[in-house]
């Protein structure tokens, strides 16, 4: 996902659909969201009647949504839930979503192709690299897309750029937690910046702390 929300391009969609169409179920199906509310850790703004949860997917059991194991590859999937519970719709088409760790180590979602790359240790860029002449330029070529990556991000990446009245969209935003240490939630929060309403007006940035939900999980194993 780019630093702004955008849905992926219609042509791309269309190529990759023959690929994708075997592995559509795939996944366990994810339960249906609940009020961003309900979850322990949310941010809610009373004026602007909307609340945002963020919620990790940390465990290997909670892999089982997934067609790819994005924690071994210290990928964290992060469940976005946007409630708006006012009589106007509200647009995240200008969101900027990162993940700031204890450090201010800012991490902005990932893309399918940075996974695939460090899936397979291998850069996606293409380009040629060139020899003296006269051997002609070794061109890099670039890698087939992994379908299952693509499925994943295709069905259950974050993409509803609208948010209408009295209602709730969820999906997950994937963020490279490699480098920030065992336990990269504590004292870490997700951003939302440049939530607007349907007349364009930013609203105030939403910050949503993971000790909430760190504090909840320990509560729940002792």
């Amino acid at each position: 996902m780019p630093n702004t929300l955008r849905p992926r391009s219609f042509a791309f969609s269309l190529l990759l659909l023959a690929a994708l169409a075997p592995l559509a179920r795939a996944q366990h199906a994810l339960p249906p969201p609940q009020d961003a509310t309900k979850y322990p850790a949310f941010d809610a703004h009373g004026d602007e009647k909307v609340a945002i949860a963020a919620i990790p997917f940390q465990t290997k059991e909670e892999m089982k949504y997934f067609r790819v194991d994005y924690l071994k590859n210290n990928f964290l999937p992060i469940l976005i839930v946007v409630t708006n519970n006012g009589d106007k719709p509200i647009s995240l088409a200008q969101a900027r979503i990162d993940f700031i760790g204890a450090n201010n180590d800012r991490v902005q979602a990932a893309e399918p192709e940075d996974v695939e790359r460090r899936m397979t240790h291998v850069s996606n860029t293409g380009r040629a690299v060139p020899m003296p002449a006269p051997l002609p330029p070794m061109g890099g070529k670039p890698k087939t897309p992994d379908a299952k990556i693509e499925a994943d991000f295709r069905q259950l990446e974050y993409q509803d750029v609208t948010v209408p009245p009295h209602s709730t969209k969820y999906g997950f935003l994937f963020y490279d937690m490699e480098g920030l240490g065992g336990n990269p939630l504590r004292d870490a929060k997700l951003t939302f910046r440049r939530v607007q309403d349907s007349d364009g007006r930013d609203f105030f940035p939403y910050d949503i702390p993971f000790n909430k939900f760190l504090d909840v999980q320990k509560g729940a194993t002792q």
